[in-house]
């Protein structure tokens, strides 16, 4: 079955940086765009960056110039490194992918999540 795992959350000051991985298994991941999503406190789930199978990116204007998102097919592992966070930051972040060509900003369109990872920024 498809899993992905995510890894490298934490608690980090404001102004540091962490970089997130997830790890994907039961799937051909180079045909997959992959994502990373977050879900602050009291707030919905929303699209933080994208990769497509040919490692295309978007970003959330939010995180643009600050989160940077990549992709080793070989390990199966999507990244998103972050830096000068923010305590906006703060959320559980998740990795999904999609079977489809592109990038998505929805998350009605991605097929598979992992289980997230908690990100707290203090100020």
């Amino acid at each position: 079955q498809v899993q992905l795992v995510e890894s490298g959350g934490g608690l980090v000051q404001a102004g540091g940086s962490l970089r997130l991985s997830c790890a994907a298994s039961g799937l051909t991941f180079s045909t997959y765009s992959m994502g990373w999503f977050r879900r602050a406190p009291g707030k919905q789930r929303e699209f933080v960056a994208g990769i497509s199978g040919g490692s295309d990116t978007y970003y959330a204007d939010s995180v643009k110039g600050r989160f940077t998102i990549s992709r080793d097919n070989a390990e199966s592992t999507v990244y998103l490194r972050m830096s000068s966070l923010e305590p906006d930051d703060t959320a559980v972040y998740y990795c999904g992918a999609d079977r489809h060509p592109g990038i998505w900003t929805m998350e009605s369109h991605y097929d598979y999540w992992g289980q997230g990872t908690q990100v707290t920024v203090s100020s």
